[in-house]
């Protein structure tokens, strides 16, 4: 069985008191495309950047490649493309001029480097700026630069730190799916900010919170868990949830609130029984106004939340 691309042992990294990343573990197998998500100063950009030998670890070991980042440095950053969030580029020089600059210090054979620029150029759709002084370029577009240098010596993990930062729609969308396109040719783990676009892309997640990891499992999981009942009733909201609990079939009842008379609720059934029918004939028989009785499977962003706002 080939070794994890990515291999992340009890990683910690402390600034004085404070525990930016605290014992973080984790691997994510060659081909694999994963994001890494977490709300602002969670950590996420500080394990990124001690991945890709920028930082040091406090505490523990990462590999990459099979390459220590503590002690074969140069031999990560031979195989790994790293795109930081804040993307670092020289404005005095053109797009194509930069790329081949960073094809050189990355060791690409010369015969090859204008077939890589070209390439990089395509995919990253930063073609027709090639001419243009990077000074110049929109937020958007220095981002696909960044992303154009990771890739530039084809290595095969990428580390991609917010990679559709500043970019429009149409530009986030082009960028999600050039990352897509990675999958099994390339080791991928990203952070993105916008969960609906993660759940196009990726087949799993890691979720981290103050530093910890939370949340490591497949978005197929997330989809199979046990779909929940979502319920309002213009009714008063605690003798509607004492009745909706002594209900057979019904396993728990979650109170989400009450505006204006309406009271909402999550109702979780015994053996994943669809008791929509049944609930909304005993409501109504208890003249309770029913204004919805709806099935809802869990989403990445049903489990970001339950995860950091809630800490389940």
């Amino acid at each position: 069985m080939p070794s994890p691309a990515i291999e992340v042992q009890e990683l910690s990294k402390d600034y004085g008191p404070v525990k930016a990343v605290d014992a973080v573990s984790f691997a994510v197998e060659p081909g694999e495309l994963v994001g890494f998500l977490g709300p602002n100063g969670a950590g996420k950009s500080t394990v990124m950047r001690i991945l890709t030998t920028v930082l040091p670890a406090s505490r523990g070991y990462a590999r990459l490649a099979g390459f220590d980042v503590m002690t074969e440095s140069m031999d990560v950053r031979r195989n790994v493309g790293y795109l930081p969030e804040s993307v670092p580029l020289y404005g005095e020089m053109r797009v194509e001029e930069y790329l081949g600059y960073r094809a050189k210090l990355k060791g690409v054979d010369r015969t090859a480097r204008g077939r890589r620029v070209e390439t990089c150029l395509e995919r990253c759709r930063i073609r027709e700026v090639r001419r243009r002084l990077l000074t110049t370029l929109s937020k958007g577009y220095r981002q696909r630069v960044g992303l154009a240098d990771a890739l530039i010596s084809d290595p095969p993990i990428l580390i991609l730190d917010e990679p559709t930062s500043g970019l429009d729609p149409i530009q986030i969308d082009e960028t999600l799916r050039t990352i897509r396109d990675l999958k099994g040719k390339h080791t991928v783990l990203f952070s993105h900010h916008i969960l609906p676009e993660v759940e196009k892309v990726c087949d799993r997640v890691i979720i981290i919170n103050k530093g910890r990891i939370r949340f490591d499992d497949t978005l197929s999981a997330i989809a199979a868990r046990e779909p929940v009942m979502v319920v309002e009733v213009r009714g008063p909201a605690e003798p509607v949830r004492e009745f909706l609990m002594h209900e057979p079939g019904v396993a728990g009842v979650d109170s989400r609130g009450e505006s204006e008379g309406v009271a909402a609720f999550e109702v979780h059934t015994v053996g994943r029984h669809d008791l929509r029918e049944h609930l909304t004939k005993r409501l109504v028989e208890r003249n309770w106004g029913v204004r919805r009785v709806d099935l809802r499977r869990e989403t990445l962003e049903d489990t970001f939340m339950k995860v950091v706002v809630r800490g389940g």
